[in-house]
């Protein structure tokens, strides 16, 4: 029990990191920031602001990762915030941190993550546009994420278990003044 709540607070403090990356990153006119305008476009389709591009037509540009990016991953939460070229991610029970790296002129996720987990610790861009993010992990994980509004906190996030009542603690006897 006393793992799991660990691990469900370091979840906490990452995700809280996370948004505070995002909350730092001030506003940048280069970025869409309309993230439920057009969750349905598909990636490469001109339905962004031309700051990204599909990996498969050329290198996506790193300013177009800026953000964060949620989703569902076999029924789990995945959320990914990328500020400055820092990466923070919290899935299922992996906390993750890391860089986007460039390797070969085409964008990476380089990430470390707690507890050992390795499914999400290179991941390559498959394709980026303003709304959307989709990543292929080199654990085989595939995330399709999608842009997080900035002034509203994501939902549907699973809560940490709830405490036990705890014994009342003893009354302690009083000190004599020295």
């Amino acid at each position: 029990m006393t793992r799991s709540l660990r691990t469900g607070a370091v979840a906490v403090a990452a995700l809280a990191a996370s948004l505070a990356l995002t909350a730092c990153g001030g506003d940048d006119a280069s970025k869409d920031s309309g993230a439920d305008s057009s969750a349905g476009a598909t990636p490469g389709s001109g339905g962004g602001n031309g700051s990204g591009e599909s990996a498969g037509s050329g290198a996506a540009d790193p300013a177009a990762l800026e953000g964060t990016w949620v989703g569902l991953t076999d029924a789990k939460n995945v959320t990914v915030s990328i500020s400055a070229r820092k990466v923070a991610l919290v899935a299922d029970q992996s906390v993750c941190q890391g860089d986007v790296k460039d390797m070969g002129g085409e964008p990476m996720l380089a990430l470390k993550c707690t507890g050992g987990s390795t499914d999400r610790t290179m991941g390559a861009i498959d394709s980026v546009d303003g709304t959307k993010l989709v990543v292929s992990w080199d654990g085989g994980v595939k995330d399709t994420l999608t842009k997080a509004d900035p002034a509203k906190l994501p939902s549907g996030m699973p809560s940490l278990p709830g405490m036990p009542d705890l014994p009342e603690a003893p009354d302690l006897p009083e000190v004599p003044a020295p």
